[in-house]
């Protein structure tokens, strides 16, 4: 537990303020709805089913507000960059931010399902009552006052069904629309699709617009309706309830007037989403004037692997290490952008990116700079934005684990450091760096190599020798290459690579590698950095746990993993 608590108490923390602030609001509602003097004659024909309905619509509110905030990353990168209190153990949680917008996500799926649920109980109890001939309560509560909009039920007439309510009524027909956005956006988002299909991920996100508009119409046909304040001194339900017949009769009993209804005030949704609304909108007008400054590609380099590398100036542009940026190309489509995180460092004078072929887009891409067309494509770029490998400098030992691609973050690091080490850069903090690059091809490590090189050589003959570990590992072998590997291990250089270097064979043992680190730096605090599968980050986050010590005087183990 105490090795938990070390990489993951503030996150369980934020959690648990979110979780606590959303059960908070339900059941503040729900008592509300169901024990409120002026919604007593709402229950005679509604039941608990009321409050049902009502207490989630304020969660949604409440999860509405919040769903927009994670993906304003101009917002996060300034968090992380400039806000002087935003600490190392504070900046963790930045890089949890698709984490947290997922969570919302879910909670927003939640409470929109047991919101309908109750109102399709709702719509059915309206019904009964507007077509009940007993006489009880709920049959005349349903008569009453179709005339001068005082009404309760929403249902007037004995042939209307509750499905034609649904779509005649602004509640109804706005709530079947949002249902089907969010249905739509949800679905969509599942890995697969993300990962496979991600312009059909891009172009149903979108239809989050729809979703915010709905939802602040959504409350505009005071369907819900509650007795009015000056209604409740004229009928006071605890003594006029027993007698509706009597209603607005003069006799010995209570006098008691015909009771007189209002919904709630439709413009209660937008007070929760319009700071965070405002605040978005102001986001994507930064991100597409950014994005409409000139990019002009100094270099085009095609790696094995079919990896491409573009090199590129931006007038103004600034990068700190591991940082990413959304590109476009409009020959290919004017509305998708995508990810890539920068494999330049922060002192160089272009910033570049290496894209691997894994989409359509992606090989389109690839295809059109294959080409060598006389004139290149014109490119638009959006960034830079910060990410856990930003953090890399803030940790006197760090561990870098790259999987395949995933080792462009790290190409990032490990070239400031080389500028760093030739200038004789004093500020740097660490004194120690693990790199670990997992790969399932050979042709993959030729991506970096003469990086690798350039710091066997600088590193060799100054006085950081030790600085930098590094470690490759080939998942994708066979016997024979194993065998001639073998053969030529007494060489100077690897066979695989050319370096100094061995290639491994296999995958790395973790526990014996987290053993090591923990034993060379017994006092020390490790940032372990990760950009690849999920699977691998489950494995690194378990040993993070157990070689991280109870004392917080001894080695601790960080975990951090590259989100976009």
């Amino acid at each position: 537990m105490g090795n938990w608590a070390v990489n993951n108490w503030l996150s369980a923390l934020v959690i648990a303020v979110w979780l606590g602030l959303n059960v908070v609001l339900f059941v503040l509602f729900y008592l509300s709805f169901e024990y409120g003097e002026n919604y007593y004659y709402t229950r005679q024909i509604l039941g608990s089913a009321l409050a049902w309905a009502r207490a989630p619509a304020r969660c949604l509110n409440f999860n509405s507000m919040l769903i927009l905030l994670p993906v304003c990353r101009n917002l996060l990168s300034f968090l992380r960059g400039t806000c002087s209190c935003c600490r190392r153990t504070l900046r963790k949680q930045l890089d949890h931010n698709m984490t947290f917008h997922r969570l919302v996500a879910y909670m927003i799926v939640l409470q929109t399902a047991v919101h309908i649920g109750a109102h399709l109980f709702n719509f059915e109890w309206y019904n009964d009552a507007a077509q009940a001939t007993d006489g009880r309560l709920p049959a005349i509560l349903s008569q009453l006052n179709w005339n001068n909009n005082m009404w309760l039920n929403p249902i007037h007439t004995n042939t209307t069904t509750p499905l034609h309510v649904a779509f005649i009524i602004i509640p109804g027909l706005t709530g079947v629309i949002m249902t089907l956005a969010l249905i739509l956006m949800v679905t969509s988002s599942v890995e697969f699709i993300r990962r496979n299909y991600y312009e059909v991920f891009w172009y149903t996100h979108h239809l989050f617009i729809i979703y915010f508009a709905g939802l602040v119409i959504h409350g505009a046909g005071r369907i819900v309706r509650g007795q009015t304040a000056e209604s409740l001194k004229e009928n006071n339900p605890n003594y006029c309830a027993c007698c509706p017949t009597e209603w607005g009769q003069n006799n010995s009993r209570q006098h008691c007037e015909v009771p007189e209804f209002i919904g709630s005030a439709p413009a209660e949704s937008w007070k929760w989403v319009l700071a965070p609304m405002i605040l978005y909108i102001f986001e994507r007008a930064l991100r597409i004037w950014r994005s409409c400054q000139k990019v002009v590609v100094t270099k085009v380099v095609m790696h094995p692997s079919k990896v491409l590398e573009l090199q590129l100036y931006k007038s103004g542009f600034k990068m700190e290490v591991g940082q990413y940026v959304f590109l476009n190309c409009p020959s290919l489509s004017y509305l998708e952008w995508h990810p890539f995180t920068l494999t330049s460092a922060p002192e160089e004078d272009f910033f570049s990116v290496h894209i691997r072929a894994a989409g359509d887009w992606t090989e389109a891409l690839i295809d059109t700079f294959e080409q060598q067309k006389p004139m290149m494509p014109r490119i638009n770029v959006d960034g830079p934005f910060g990410t856990a490998s930003e953090d890399v400098f803030q940790y006197e030992v760090a561990v870098l684990v790259g999987a395949g691609i995933g080792v462009t973050p790290f190409a990032s690091v490990l070239k400031s450091i080389w500028y760093k080490l030739q200038h004789g850069d004093q500020s740097l903090q660490t004194r120690k760096i693990y790199f670990y690059w997992i790969s399932r091809e050979t042709g993959a490590f030729a991506w970096f190599k003469d990086l690798l090189a350039s710091l066997e050589h600088e590193i060799e003959g100054s006085i950081s020798r030790g600085f930098l570990s590094y470690h490759l590992y080939l998942t994708g072998w066979n016997s024979s290459m194993v065998g001639h590997a073998a053969l030529n291990f007494d060489k100077s250089t690897d066979m695989v690579t050319g370096l100094r270097q061995k290639t491994s064979f296999g995958r790395p043992r973790w526990d014996n590698e987290f053993s090591a680190v923990a034993a060379a730096h017994p006092r020390s605090v490790v940032g372990v950095f990760l950009c690849g599968p999920e699977s691998l980050a489950k494995t690194l986050k378990k040993h993070c746990r157990q070689h991280s010590s109870v004392d917080p005087r001894n080695v601790q183990f960080y975990f951090n993993k590259e989100n976009f």
